[in-house]
């Protein structure tokens, strides 16, 4: 027996000693006086084998005590899946308490926050535009990695093409465009609307009240993924919001949104402040905003990110869908007073943003935290830390 040999059984006789000291401990006091003997015999007798370090001897000893073991406690049936699934039960409590009270992920839906954050967003191409990779098994590799899928939608059914609100839809982020009763799911951005913000057509597809036929492509194009964030839901018990900050906060309460769900917009009002919008610039108790720099670059309508828009500045709601006067910023000539436990939620896509400027502040006990970092999709510029 060569010396790798003997140095394999020697370490398996150690973790049988090992497993032989656990069984003594926990079951030393329901061990009959028998079964303590001749386990303290195997004991005994492998300790001199390890200790002589003769390679036929060490293994003679550790497959004695382990069946003096195997006997004394014989194995549980299914134990390997108790074990599993012990651990299973572990690690979704760690989950769900992490999620609870320190980082909650969270995944924006809509365009809102462009182009800080990109909700659903899509590009129009012709189903001939699909390669290898829009095929199911590689569709869902690209998609993991890169956060695209190649989506085709095509009519279930013949009828009339009909566009609905996107406030109307069960999933966010998608206009349905219902077809003879059946609703079909398109981006909110392949939506193509008028000066009226009024849905005309789909883009690169069909046109509002168009008739179509069965099996008939819709709309068709790469669907990105909107960014997932986490949202730090300690930060805020240690100390006050600041402005600034992307929110994340609960509608339950606040009429004219969908209650029961989260929005995620920038923090632009503090307790206590009048705000006022004179474009492209936002007014705090009568001074423009320039800190912190997010803001400014706001206001001053720069660009980000390489190849994305610029931001549009901040701009009144006008009084399309205004649903409190004297607490939304309709035109220039409003300004709202916030009172000791309310904040200003608003878009950075401010031309595209169902904010505070059109139903009014969030209160404080709405608030969950402030979103902190991009983890997905990892080829977003903007993975990473979020400003």
């Amino acid at each position: 027996m060569n010396y790798f040999e003997k140095r394999k059984i020697r370490k398996q006789l150690k973790a049988v000693l090992h497993h032989a000291r656990t069984l003594r401990c926990s079951r030393e006091d329901i061990m009959s006086a028998d079964d303590l003997e001749s386990l303290d015999e195997h004991v005994a007798r492998a300790r001199e084998a390890y200790a002589a370090r003769e390679g036929e001897a060490m293994e003679d000893a550790g497959s004695a005590l382990e069946t003096c073991i195997t006997r004394i406690n014989p194995p549980k049936p299914y134990a390997g899946w108790r074990e599993n699934f012990d651990v299973l039960v572990v690690a979704i409590s760690v989950a769900m308490a992490f999620r609870a009270y320190f980082y909650q992920p969270f995944k924006i839906p809509t365009g809102s926050m462009q182009p800080t954050l990109y909700g659903i967003h899509s590009e129009a191409r012709p189903p001939s535009a699909a390669t290898v990779l829009d095929r199911q098994p590689l569709k869902f590799v690209k998609w993991l990695v890169t956060g695209t899928s190649f989506k085709t939608v095509r009519a279930k059914t013949s009828g009339t093409v009909n566009f609905m609100p996107s406030d109307s839809s069960k999933k966010p982020g998608y206009t349905p465009v219902v077809v003879a009763g059946v609703p079909h799911y398109v981006p909110n951005d392949a939506v193509e609307t008028d000066a009226y913000r009024r849905p005309v057509r789909l883009a690169g597809g069909v046109a509002n009240g168009a008739s179509v036929k069965v099996g008939e492509v819709l709309w068709s194009g790469v669907v990105i993924s909107g960014d997932f964030v986490f949202v730090n839901r300690w930060k805020w018990n240690f100390s006050h919001p600041t402005r600034g900050e992307i929110m994340v906060f609960s509608t339950t309460g606040i009429q004219a949104l969908m209650q029961g769900t989260h929005y995620i917009k920038r923090m632009t009002g503090l307790p206590n402040e009048t705000l006022q919008i004179k474009a492209p610039n936002l007014l705090i108790n009568g001074e423009v905003v320039v800190q912190p720099p997010r803001m400014g670059q706001i206001a001053r309508r720069e660009a980000v990110w390489p190849g994305q828009p610029a931001y549009a500045g901040f701009n009144p709601s006008g009084t399309r869908q205004v649903y409190f006067p004297g607490q939304s910023l309709a035109t220039e000539q409003d300004s709202v007073t916030l009172k000791a436990d309310e904040y200003y939620a608003m878009g950075d896509n401010s031309f595209n943003s169902f904010d505070s400027r059109y139903w009014g502040p969030v209160p404080e006990r709405n608030l969950l935290g402030p979103a902190t970092v991009v983890y997905w999709p990892f080829t977003s510029p903007r993975f990473g830390w979020i400003r």
